[in-house]
């Protein structure tokens, strides 16, 4: 108990700058010593010692600090800071795991995660080349991919590509809509990596075009979009589209239905909004086997939530 109190007062003093450097006497050195054997998680004798060098040196030299705790500080810098940090602790900066990290935060997948790597292999190259093939990709898609396929960064195959799509975020969403509008094959297997299992019509909708954007305006990409999306809801809800009728068509409608709403009561334009009984009316005129009350369910969400294409 009195130790405990002990190690409460000093981590007081300690947190409001009062504790003298010179506390760190010898005397005291092999109790602490002890300390930080039998203590788990992060000791006070490294704080200490780390508070110590920096009063000498004007900051805390992490090196001082144990490992983990070291690059546990280090992964909260972005690519930029950990190589300004790698001027001053080399060998920490430098870790491979804080390099891989980074890696695998920006771009969820890529197929050279995976792959055996040979003698030499440095996620900090990978990351530079990353970083330069997303460039790239936002300044003409074809050449992106060519270069993640040339350096074997991603292996030739539209589900590999698509992979790398669905985990990425840092890819310019206008090239991205041009070049899956080219590449279909790509776009079949991003779709499939959707998973809207007992997920709200028109929240899966959103979700969905936050990963593939929806074109500016209407016309045959839209409507292919719309189509894959359809099929994909109905083959994750098997008993949902059972229980409610729904088929891709029927679903296929009522996304058209749920954009229409959406721009008509988002566009300070129309100032004459849809009203929930006129939705419910227009809908099932088109999708006469879906219920008044889920037509009226979707009216409610996108009146609360917002559009589902934004």
């Amino acid at each position: 108990m009195g130790q405990g109190l002990w190690r409460v007062a000093r981590n007081q003093q300690f947190q409001q700058g009062y504790l003298d450097p010179s506390f760190l006497s010898a005397e005291h050195d092999s109790n602490m010593n002890h300390r930080r054997h039998t203590q788990g998680g992060i000791d006070l004798y490294h704080l200490l010692k780390a508070r110590k060098a920096k009063d000498e040196r004007g900051f805390i030299n992490l090196e001082m600090l144990p490992p983990e705790l070291s690059l546990t500080i280090l992964s909260y810098l972005n690519a930029t800071d950990l190589c300004l940090a790698s001027c001053v602790w080399q060998d920490l900066a430098n870790d491979e795991l804080l390099w891989q990290g980074l890696c695998k935060s920006t771009w969820g997948h890529c197929s050279i995660y995976n792959k055996r790597h040979p003698p030499g292999f440095s996620y900090r190259n990978l990351y530079m080349r990353l970083d330069e093939g997303s460039l790239t990709f936002n300044a003409n898609p074809h050449e992106g991919i060519e270069y993640f396929l040339s350096r074997g960064i991603l292996d030739d195959s539209p589900k590999e590509i698509a992979k790398y799509i669905f985990y990425t975020r840092t890819l310019n969403w206008k090239k991205l809509r041009i070049y899956l509008d080219e590449r279909r094959d790509v776009l079949d297997e991003l779709v499939t990596l959707h998973n809207f299992s007992n997920q709200f019509l028109p929240n899966a909708l959103r979700e969905f075009f936050r990963h593939i954007h929806a074109p500016e305006e209407r016309g045959e990409y839209l409507e292919t979009l719309i189509t894959k999306f359809s099929h994909r809801f109905c083959a994750c809800n098997p008993t949902l589209a059972r229980d409610l009728g729904l088929s891709p068509d029927a679903v296929y409608v009522l996304c058209y239905s749920l954009i229409l709403l959406s721009i008509d009561l988002a566009s300070p334009h129309v100032k004459n909004k849809m009203s929930k009984r006129e939705f419910i009316r227009n809908t099932r005129r088109a999708a006469q086997n879906i219920s008044e009350e889920f037509v009226g369910h979707l009216y409610d969400n996108i009146y609360l939530v917002g559009h589902v294409a934004v």
